[in-house]
Formats: C-alpha cells, sequence, structure tokens
C-alpha cells in the first residue's frame, strides 16, 4: 500500500530515534497554546494527528521569558507547573505512537506587548511596540531562557524542540543588518550576528543530551531588504549542525516581507527549490515547507532529492487522517488545504483560535464530535453549495439516509466561480473531495432538481436543511439596465464577453476575484492551471537564484489585457475587509496590474459614454467628478439572500434549518457556511 508514496512514508533514522515517515507536522498557532485550561482539547488536537499517521509534530510557539510573548499572557514554557501539564498532551500523543517537539519561539520586536526586546532599539511595522535594546549581558540572559525552556520541554515528556531562526522573529533580528545595529560581540560582522543561534542551539544540546531532538528553522530566504545573502545561511547552516542540532527545518519569509509565501496564489512546492539548493550542505536531515499540501507533491520532493522531510502545517489541520488516507492509498479522500488563511492563520492574528475553512473539527476536536446518530434519519438537504455538502457529508457520516438536492448540472455553488479564478485553483481540490465524499458515503444526489415545499413536506424526510445559497444585489443606480452592465455571474458563470476597458463595482472579495479574472491573459496562464514557480518569482521579485540579500530581484509582473477600474463607496482602505493576512496580496496583485483603485464613489449613471461617478473624501467633500469611458460596468456589489424554498416550507408547518448564504448573504463566507452545515449536521 505505501507503493505509491515510497519516498513520502520511508521512516527516517535519526540515529537514537526512529521517525515513521518523512511528514513533519509543521508549528502553527493555534490559541490553544495561551490558556492553560485548553490543554486537553490541545492533546486531542495533536493526538488525532499522531493517530492519522504523522511521522514528527511541532507545537505552536512558546516564549522561554515574558519578554518574547507574543502577546500578554501568551503561550510561555518557563516552569515546573506549565511543563507538568504539558504531559497531558505528550503522553496523548505517545499513546497514538507519535512523536512532538515544542517550539521555542522568542518574538523579538514581533511582540504585540511592551516588554519586548530585541538586537537593537526598531519598531517592526507589525507591531505598535518599539523593542528596547538587550544589553550585552541581556543576550546572555536570553539565551539562558532558552536554554531553560528545552529543559522544560523535555521534563514534560516532549520528544525535542524547534528553536524558532526565521520569519523575522528574535533570533532571525540578531542575524540581518536590517534589524541588528549592534556594535559588541553579537553584532556588526555576520561572524558576530550568527553568534546568538549558535550559542543557542550549542547550549540547547549540552542541557539536554544526546538524545533529544533538536530542530533548527533556518531562515534559507528572508524576502526583505537588509537580509541575509546565500552563503551566509549556508555558513549559518553548517555551524547549526556542528552546534548540535538534529534536523535543520526550512523558513521562508518575514512577516513584513511583500512577498507572499503561503497564500494559495504560491504555486504548490514554491519554494522547495529553496531547500535543494540548500541540500547536500550539511550531513543531518533538511526539511522542505511551504505550500506543500498533497502527497503527491510530497513525495515528488522528496524523490528528486531536494529534502530529506517535507513540512505540511494547515494540510493537518485540513485532514488529520492526511498520512494515513496516503499509506492506504485513499488519497482521493484528502481534504485538501486550500491555503486560504481565513480560519488558521487570520483567527491566530486576531487572537481567535484557530480552525479550517474546509474542515471546523480543527481545533475543535473535543466540542465538534460527529457520533454515529441512536437512529438513522431520512434527512433532505437542498443546495449542493459548500453549506449543504458540508451539511449532506456530516449527516452521512453519523449513519442518516440523505438525499442532496441541487437546481444545477454539478455541486459546488459559488465555489464553482470561485476555482475559475487565477490564484485560487485550489477550490477543484475542496469539489473533488465532496464528489468522493458523496460516492462513498452513498448519498442520493439529485442534480438538475428543482424541488419545492410540497415535496419537502410530504413525510418522505424527517429533517429539512436549507442550503439554497445567495443571488447577487443589483443596486439602485440609473441606467443599470444598459448593455455595458455586467453581473459576475455573467462574468464568471455565462462567460460573456467583457471589452478592454471595465469598471468593477463593489471592492469585496467578488469585485477582487473578478478583477483579478479580468487581467489575466489565458492564453499565456491556462485557466484551472497553476501559475509556474518561475512566472510567479518572477512576477513577485524572488532571486531564482536565491544569491542576494534577502534573495529578492525586481519585480516583472505581466501585464493585464484589459484597463480595470475597481471602486468602492466607502472612502476606507480598498479591499479593507479582506482577509486579515492575505488581503495585501489581492491589492498588491491588482496594483502590479495596473489596476486603479477608486474610493469614497457615488455612481450617478450608467450610459453610452460610460459610467458617470463622483469621489468624494471621508467628510462627504466631493473631490472629483469623472466620466469612466469603460466597455462594460461589471456589477459586484454584494448578494442577497435566496430564501424563498425556505420561507414556503416555514409557511406550510414544516420545521427546516436555514444555512450558509441563505441564512446570511455575507461576502459568500465560505468558513461560516461549512462551519454551519457541518454544526446543524452534527445535532441531528
Amino acid at each position: 500500500m505505501k507503493a505509491s508514496y515510497p519516498n513520502l512514508l520511508k521512516p527516517l533514522d535519526l540515529g537514537f530515534t526512529e521517525l515513521r515517515n518523512r511528514v513533519l507536522m509543521g508549528s502553527m498557532h493555534t490559541g490553544l497554546e495561551d490558556r492553560f485550561w485548553n490543554i486537553h482539547k490541545f492533546a486531542r488536537y495533536f493526538a488525532e494527528r499522531a493517530e492519522g499517521g504523522v511521522g514528527l509534530m511541532v507545537t505552536g510557539g512558546y516564549s522561554p521569558n515574558f519578554a518574547g510573548q507574543l502577546a500578554p499572557l501568551a503561550s510561555t514554557m518557563n516552569n515546573r507547573g506549565t511543563a507538568l501539564l504539558h504531559r497531558h498532551v505528550t503522553g496523548s500523543v505517545h499513546e497514538a505512537g507519535g512523536k512532538i517537539c515544542l517550539q521555542l519561539l522568542h518574538a523579538g520586536r514581533y511582540g504585540y506587548q511592551p516588554l519586548i526586546v530585541s538586537a537593537s532599539a526598531t519598531k517592526a511595522p507589525i507591531s505598535p511596540f518599539k523593542a528596547r535594546a538587550l544589553s550585552t549581558k541581556g543576550v546572555d540572559k536570553q539565551i539562558g531562557d532558552f536554554v531553560k525552556a528545552a529543559k522544560l520541554a523535555k521534563f514534560a515528556g516532549y520528544d525535542g524542540v524547534e528553536v524558532m531562526g526565521s520569519e523575522g522573529y528574535f533570533i532571525n533580528q540578531f542575524l540581518c543588518e536590517r534589524t541588528n545595529k549592534r556594535s559588541d560581540k553579537w553584532g556588526g560582522s555576520y561572524e558576530n550576528r550568527m553568534r546568538l543561534p549558535i550559542e543557542i542551539v550549542r547550549r540547547i544540546r549540552e542541557s539536554v543530551g544526546p538524545e533529544f531532538i533538536i530542530i533548527y528553522r533556518l531562515s534559507m530566504l528572508d524576502l526583505v531588504e537588509g537580509g541575509q545573502t546565500w552563503d551566509q545561511i549556508v555558513t549559518l547552516g553548517k555551524a547549526i549542525e556542528q552546534a548540535g542540532a538534529t534536523i535543520i527545518n526550512t523558513g521562508i519569509g518575514w512577516h513584513e516581507a511583500r512577498v507572499p509565501t503561503i497564500v494559495t496564489s504560491v504555486p504548490r512546492g514554491g519554494f522547495a527549490d529553496v531547500t535543494a539548493k540548500f541540500y547536500g550542505e550539511v550531513a543531518i536531515p533538511v526539511c522542505t515547507t511551504n505550500r506543500i499540501n498533497t502527497p503527491e507533491k510530497g513525495e515528488e520532493i522528496l524523490a528528486a532529492g531536494k529534502a530529506d522531510m517535507v513540512s505540511m502545517a494547515r494540510p493537518l489541520l485540513a485532514d488529520s487522517e492526511f498520512v494515513r488516507k496516503a499509506e492506504q492509498g485513499r488519497a482521493d479522500e484528502i481534504n485538501t488545504c486550500i491555503a486560504c488563511n481565513q480560519a488558521c492563520l487570520d483567527h491566530a492574528f486576531q487572537a481567535k483560535r484557530a480552525s479550517c475553512l474546509v474542515n471546523p473539527r480543527a481545533c475543535h476536536e473535543t466540542e465538534l464530535i460527529l457520533t454515529v446518530a441512536a437512529v438513522a434519519r431520512r434527512v433532505a438537504v437542498v443546495g449542493a453549495g459548500p453549506a449543504g455538502l458540508a451539511a449532506a457529508t456530516t449527516a452521512a457520516k453519523r449513519g442518516h439516509q440523505v438525499t442532496l438536492f441541487d437546481a444545477d448540472g454539478q455541486i459546488g455553488g459559488q465555489f464553482n466561480y470561485a476555482k475559475r479564478i487565477p490564484g485560487k485553483e485550489e477550490f477543484y481540490e475542496t469539489l473533488r473531495y465532496f464528489r468522493r465524499q458523496i460516492e462513498l458515503l452513498d448519498i442520493d444526489l439529485r442534480l438538475n432538481t428543482r424541488v419545492d415545499a410540497g415535496l419537502l413536506g410530504s413525510g418522505d424526510f424527517d429533517d429539512v436543511i436549507v442550503a439554497t445559497g445567495v443571488k447577487p444585489r443589483t443596486p439602485d443606480i440609473e441606467g443599470i439596465d444598459h448593455p455595458k452592465v455586467l453581473g459576475y455571474l455573467d462574468v464568471l458563470r455565462d462567460n460573456k464577453p467583457v471589452g478592454e476597458t471595465v469598471a468593477v463595482i463593489g471592492a469585496g472579495g467578488i469585485g477582487f476575484d473578478v478583477s483579478e479574472f479580468l487581467t489575466h491573459d489565458f492564453s499565456h496562464h491556462p485557466e484551472g492551471e497553476q501559475v509556474s514557480v518561475a512566472d510567479w518569482q518572477a512576477e513577485w521579485g524572488v532571486d531564482p537564484e536565491f544569491d542576494g540579500p534577502g534573495g529578492l530581484a525586481e519585480p516583472k509582473p505581466t501585464g493585464s489585457p484589459r484597463k480595470i477600474y475597481l471602486m468602492q463607496r466607502k472612502t476606507g482602505k480598498v479591499g479593507g475587509g479582506l482577509g486579515k493576512t492575505s488581503g495585501w496580496v489581492h491589492r498588491s496583485s491588482l496594483k502590479h496590474r495596473d489596476v486603479e483603485m477608486l474610493r469614497g464613489c457615488s455612481y450617478e449613471r450608467i450610459d453610452d459614454a460610460g459610467l458617470h461617478i463622483t469621489i468624494s473624501d471621508q467628510d462627504g467633500q466631493v473631490q472629483e467628478r469623472r466620466v469612466l469611458a469603460v466597455d462594460n460596468v461589471v456589477i459586484c456589489a454584494g448578494q442577497e439572500s435566496y430564501r424563498d424554498l425556505f420561507d414556503q416550507i416555514e409557511a406550510g408547518g414544516v420545521k427546516a434549518h436555514l444555512i450558509g448564504g441563505a441564512d446570511v448573504a455575507e461576502e459568500l463566507d465560505a468558513k461560516r457556511a461549512i462551519r454551519q452545515g457541518t454544526e446543524v449536521a452534527a445535532n441531528i
């Protein structure tokens, strides 16, 4: 059964211990780390992934002291009481046959709290606080706290630690001239700047002994000005090996970088070549990371000799059984991570518990429990969009007899339009997953079928779930019926021709998606195919040789076949409601293609001359009146719930559940829709 992925599933001998395969569940902050009363939830979260077959897991980051905390009262490993609590985690993982390391992460100037310290007194753009520069003795104190935290991790039962030396955190801040302005033994020359990580690893190894895993997260690509050169990175990697590291893991980019590293538009395995260039420089195992979300991609990377292991964090949120399914020849059943960031990173940066858009059970394993129903019921689900698919498959998993209706000829609802957007090709995987689940769970799927209240109230069903979705909202604009006007469904569903100059009304998620779609030349990049790594590097300015400081190059974006105006009524930042960790990527992508973004717009009328608008400032003062001489105006002005069927059912006295966009029409919120569908079905 392991023949399909022989390299991915091959054990890895570390000398004193063996990993059962080459999959590392990379570190990701979930929010469960920060409060001691969540320790049992934290334990169950990791236990499910250990049961799913992951070779080695790494926790979210734990600071070695208060100064290094990501936020006030955030996760810290600095006393025996905390370490004792963690035995619930390590015990659960070991009982499931897994191995787990604690990540030691000192935030440095990235901390969102007033006690932060760094190499020099600098302020990060992602924190409101300015870091205090450490004294020479103060640096040594920080090293001692790292060592103490590692010893506590061993006392807690962890198999090892990961020292976080990348992503722009404390250690990375010492390595780069960008943030290290010191003139003592911890600054100046690169030999001095790299002393900190070497001393941390060396002293940890002396403290914990030889039979304890030490992973070092090496920043192989800083992606910021003033970052490390390739020669410096290799020099540090070799020194870290000599200091006693067991595994070198790849770190990519700083949080303040303006090159995306993990969003869905980054091609799969987009940074594997960075690790491949480093591979062979050290004798210890090397792990690659970022946008590896299928066993096929992991196998491809390992078979090509680019690394010894592959790190996947969010893919194990999306499916805790990822490895087990690969082992059993069931890769087509994997619920693939689509790298949307909406429930994982966005939640983490909003101080909310993380989860997963396609798997709302992630980090909620002790609360969202899918038990087999005591009595099988006949369940009708109307609408095969994200909410309906989640409800139907969840109900069927619990043993209910499910009939799924949809008026369309295919499942997916709004996902069928989202998957057409360049950079969102991963949505194909979600639909593949649900199609397979429908087959496996023997759900009675009835496409091209419109149902009425009479059928649903006939007594054939014990429960009715209505997930009929949304319909586009038509704004009250003079000339809205003009031939120039198109709706987003005209563009993304019906493929109606669009001219060379276009005004897009509405700068929410749909407006950005439509603009992205219209600025792409599909003769250069075929629809449905991810952009090549080389083209992506050129667009975002990544040096394909990774040689210079930070690995940066001059961006060379692909031009747009159309002139696009993207407009919103609000006077705030265009696209301000987009995802916290991905919105800037969408804005940057459109700027690369010279999309003109306008805010504070009032739409006066549409006529043969084009779109007449008035632009006002935040105080309502008119700044400009313009006529945009466009060929087409595309309306992306929100949605309305399509709930007529639900209202008819309710009027007939039939109790039904209303979910997804039919319940709340909110920017096509798939995260809420899938969660709501899952929760409703879990309680039937």
